[in-house]
């Protein structure tokens, strides 16, 4: 039976882990027999005050070359004529199914104009892929746009159990029917709504360079024999301060240990000498005064400086910039674990991408992580907020490192290919 899947979402163009989620998910499902898949993407995923460029510039790699994956971009945040214009694009295409990535509660003003356009159209299951219910930087408006658009989906998906504790808190009247293989068993005529409990499935679009010198790229970057990775984008509530100073501890008991962080610091992306982003910065301070509570503003998080302050230079290495798709892999490569010393956490695109390289976690217990990293096989979990113990994690992996074959294991579970079966479960 042939079926037609829409994944709404950042296409290709876009920097992050979304972005290479949405892709990911688009290209597991066109893996599938006599299944048709579409990307419909933003053409600005945010109000167009927020000082930051989104958009991948410098990636060579294009990752949906070789598929017969079609990705329109279409929808902007900022005007709602191509709302309704992306309603006719998906109803054009005659989709069974329309998976919609949620990460951010504001982008509930568009989505649900999109999934009432696509109500009224009829006969197309829409599902919400819920990357978090609660959000990390709690403003004032972020219930309401949560509760303003997510009752219009047909089905949720959620990666982790927390999300579906979440889910049902934040609705408490709504029922909710939870499977863990994509049967859709809710009672409608009891008002029910499925929940797929699924998991966040290893990133493959990252291959390990077979030619790389190990070694060699050590020593033209000064790092040292043993290896922790911070990968991603520098924002305060992934702790990196946290494993700065958990790293100056270990480093006070060992000389063979490097600290490799990677990745762009995400409110400084644009010329601070521009008129046009003296404008947004200012619109945004007075928004953010309006909506966001003081302690979850990180305009002024500055982690890196804490590596002067520490004395830290001759065994930290960093790449402060956005990390193009081709140069990802030989960071993984280079590395014995990577540092998720996280202060919240919704399932993070960055521990599938170590999954990928077969690279065990050290994480702090929140949020999700006690659910996917098992002290002692996979990773290290430490306490939260306790830098301390996440030093204690740290050379403890140093005593006693983990076998990859242990991470290897996990990686099984988490396969793209039993997640996209998952979705099509009821399309058979």
């Amino acid at each position: 039976m042939a079926r037609t899947i829409v994944c709404f979402g950042p296409g290709p163009v876009f920097k992050g882990g979304l972005s290479n989620y949405n892709t990911s998910l688009a290209k597991a499902l066109a893996a599938e027999p006599d299944t048709k898949v579409y990307i419909v993407s933003w053409t600005q995923q945010y109000p167009s005050i927020i000082p930051r460029d989104f958009k991948d510039k410098s990636s060579k790699l294009d990752f949906l070359e070789g598929t017969n994956i079609k990705c329109e971009y279409i929808t902007n945040f900022n005007n709602p004529f191509s709302w309704s214009r992306t309603v006719k694009l998906i109803a054009s295409l005659k989709p069974d199914t329309v998976i919609f990535q949620w990460s951010i509660a504001l982008q509930g003003f568009p989505l649900r104009s999109i999934l009432k356009g696509l109500k009224k159209v009829g006969g197309i299951e829409l599902i919400m892929d819920l990357h978090f219910v609660i959000q990390k930087e709690k403003s004032a408006i972020d219930k309401f746009f949560t509760k303003y658009c997510l009752p219009h989906a047909d089905s949720y998906i959620v990666h982790a159990l927390k999300t579906y504790e979440e889910l049902k808190a934040v609705f408490p009247n709504q029922k909710f029917y939870l499977t863990e293989n994509g049967h859709r068993g809710a009672d409608k005529a009891k008002g029910e709504k499925t929940v797929i409990k699924l998991y966040h499935p290893i990133y493959d679009l990252f291959q390990p360079d077979p030619n790389l010198d190990i070694e060699g790229f050590k020593k033209a970057h000064n790092l040292k024999k043993n290896v922790f990775l911070f990968f991603g984008f520098i924002r305060k509530y992934k702790g990196l301060h946290q494993a700065i100073e958990a790293f100056k501890l270990v480093s006070q008991q060992r000389d063979d240990v490097s600290l490799l962080i990677a990745g762009e610091s995400f409110w400084h992306t644009l010329d601070n000498k521009s008129w046009t982003t003296k404008i947004k910065q200012f619109l945004f301070g007075i928004a953010k005064k309006l909506f966001l509570n003081s302690q979850d503003d990180e305009q002024n998080y500055k982690p890196l400086e804490l590596i002067k302050e520490y004395g830290l230079e001759n065994s930290t290495v960093v790449f402060n910039r956005f990390i193009p798709n081709e140069e990802v892999p030989p960071l993984f490569q280079v590395s014995d674990c990577v540092v998720l010393y996280y202060l919240t956490a919704t399932p993070s695109g960055v521990e599938s991408l170590s999954y990928n390289f077969n690279l065990p976690i050290l994480a702090t217990k929140v949020g999700h992580f006690p659910e996917t990293v098992v002290d002692g096989f996979n990773g290290y979990l430490a306490e939260d907020r306790d830098v301390k113990s996440m030093s204690e994690q740290m050379l403890k992996f140093l005593a006693n490192p983990l076998p990859q074959s242990n991470v290897a294991k996990t990686s099984e579970k988490l396969s793209w290919a039993n997640y996209a079966k998952a979705i099509l479960a009821t399309l058979q």
